[in-house]
């Protein structure tokens, strides 16, 4: 396999297994309505990030067509970017998000977990930093976006999905162990922006 793969494989992980308002999302809805509601979220979140990944595929694409310069000052900005979201990740490890979550049922579980995923753009802003740092613009520009895309949703939901299945046999995990969760947070943060920083210098040697 590429080094670079591996590398892609390596960032996409660490971004999946930070707690962030994804993770504390499933977690609250889980305790409010049990594990079947956990499951039904993770997985339409899953679905709405495949809308900013269909979107980014198209978006990127026509940049590339439309200037290889521009394609280069977006990955020059999406390494400052995930600097940028190192450093916030590790200033706010402590901070867990209130999510006044209640009981709804699956389906609009569900529902509710497409939307809130469909319509973060923090989430569309993330993938067009991160996935054209690994994207060739010699290739097939939209193929490349979707599947690197679908690997990182994959990831995302599948930690998703074992958060989920965790809050409902844990319940009070969270509050057990919350300096668990800072650590892991501060040490995703250190490596997002060892990511940013490692991509930002490639991109000026080249």
């Amino acid at each position: 396999m590429p080094v670079t793969s591996l590398l892609f494989l390596a960032a996409a992980l660490v971004v999946a297994i930070t707690p962030g308002p994804g993770v504390f999302y499933i977690i609250a809805r889980t305790l409010a309505g049990g594990l079947s509601e956990g499951l039904a979220s993770s997985v339409g979140l899953g679905l709405g990030g495949l809308v900013h990944v269909l979107g980014g595929a198209i978006g990127l694409s026509a940049l590339v067509m439309a200037s290889a310069q521009a394609f280069i000052i977006l990955k020059i900005a999406g390494a400052f970017y995930l600097v940028w979201l190192g450093i916030k990740t590790w200033r706010e490890a402590d901070v867990i998000e209130p999510a006044g979550v209640k009981k709804t049922g699956i389906h609009r579980a569900f529902r509710e977990g497409v939307l809130v995923e469909a319509f973060n753009l923090k989430t569309a802003a993330f993938f067009l930093a991160f996935i054209p740092q690994f994207v060739d613009p010699a290739a097939h520009v939209a193929a490349q976006f979707i599947a690197l895309g679908l690997v990182s949703v994959a990831l995302n939901t599948s930690v998703d999905l074992i958060v989920a299945y965790w809050a409902a046999k844990a319940r009070v995990g969270l509050a057990k162990r919350p300096s668990f969760i800072t650590n892991t947070r501060q040490a995703s943060g250190a490596v997002m922006c060892g990511l940013g920083a490692t991509l930002l210098f490639a991109h000026r040697a080249t």
